[in-house]
C-alpha cells in the first residue's frame, strides 16, 4: 500500500507557509529602454516574471537577462550593498537592486525601473558616472599631512575625534544621494552632496593637514553654498548617511573656520 503524502507540519501540526501554496507571485517589471544604436529615443518595456516575492529587484533583472533578453544592460557586482554599483530609480526612488525585496515595493502594480537621473545614459540602466567622479577626485579624498617623511610610529586618535566624522566614512559611492539633487540635476558643475560628504570624512579627521584646501575648493560657486537643503540626498542614501547634516557642518567650518 502506498504511503500518502503528507504537507511538511510544524510540531503543533500547522502547514508551513509556502510550502503547500507556491510562493511565487507574477510580477510585472517596466524597464526603461535605451540603445544609441537603435534609436536616440528611450522607451518604456513590460516583462512578467514568476518570482518569489521575498527576492530582490536584482534577481529580478537577471532573470530578465538571462531567460528573456540578453541585451539589458545594467551594472552589479557585489550584490550585497557594498559597492554600490547598482543604483538605479525603482518606482521613483533612488535605491540599489540588490537591497530592495520585490514585496516591498508593491509588486501588485507594475514596477518600474529606470537609470539615475543627471548623468548622460549610456544604454539601458547604464549612466556615465565620470562628472560624479570627478568631483571626488576634485575634493582630494585622502588623507594629506604635512610630514615629508614616513612617520616613525602610528598616528593615534581618539575614539571621540574618530567619530567626528564616523559617519561619513560609510559612503559607497553609489551617486544615489548626488542623482537626487535637483540641484545636480539641473547643473551638472555642482559637485554634489557625495563628493562634499567625502570631503567632509577628511576634513574632520584630527590627523588630516588639508581641511583649509579642501574648504576653499568647496567654498567655490560650485560647492556647498549651491546646495538648497531639500533632503533628498539624505532620504536616497543606501547607507543611511546624514548627507544633509554633513552638507550644513562644512558650510559652518567654512563660516568659522572651525573643524
Amino acid at each position: 500500500m502506498a504511503t500518502p503524502t503528507l504537507d511538511k507540519a510544524d510540531a503543533a501540526g500547522t502547514p508551513e507557509p509556502g510550502f503547500a501554496d507556491s510562493p511565487y507571485i507574477t510580477a510585472t517589471f517596466r524597464i526603461r529602454r535605451f540603445n544609441p544604436e537603435v534609436s536616440g529615443e528611450a522607451v518604456w518595456e513590460d516583462f512578467q516574471l514568476e518570482i518569489d516575492p521575498k527576492e530582490r529587484v536584482l534577481d529580478a533583472l537577471h532573470k530578465i537577462k538571462w531567460d528573456h533578453d540578453g541585451s539589458l544592460t545594467f551594472r552589479r557586482s557585489c550584490a550585497h550593498g557594498i559597492c554600490g554599483s547598482d543604483a538605479m530609480r525603482i518606482n521613483g526612488k533612488n535605491r540599489l537592486a540588490c537591497k530592495t525585496l520585490i514585496k516591498d515595493i508593491n509588486p501588485a502594480k507594475p514596477i518600474t525601473v529606470e537609470p539615475i537621473k543627471g548623468l548622460t545614459v549610456l544604454k539601458d540602466l547604464v549612466v556615465d558616472m565620470e562628472p560624479f567622479f570627478q568631483a571626488y577626485r576634485d575634493v582630494m579624498p585622502f588623507l594629506i599631512t604635512k610630514e615629508t617623511n614616513e612617520p616613525t610610529r602610528e598616528r593615534l586618535q581618539s575614539a571621540e575625534d574618530r567619530e567626528r566624522f564616523d559617519d561619513t566614512t560609510k559612503c559607497i559611492l553609489c551617486a544615489a544621494c548626488t542623482s537626487s539633487c535637483p540641484v545636480f540635476w539641473n547643473d551638472g558643475q555642482y559637485f554634489g552632496p557625495a563628493a562634499i560628504v567625502n570631503a567632509h570624512r577628511f576634513i574632520f579627521d584630527s590627523r588630516d593637514d588639508a581641511g583649509e584646501q579642501r574648504l576653499e575648493i568647496l567654498n567655490d560657486k560650485d560647492g556647498v553654498w549651491r546646495c538648497r537643503t531639500t533632503f533628498n540626498c539624505t532620504d536616497a542614501c543606501p547607507r543611511g548617511i546624514e548627507v544633509t547634516k554633513a552638507i550644513q557642518e562644512v558650510k559652518r567650518a567654512l563660516i568659522t573656520r572651525r573643524y
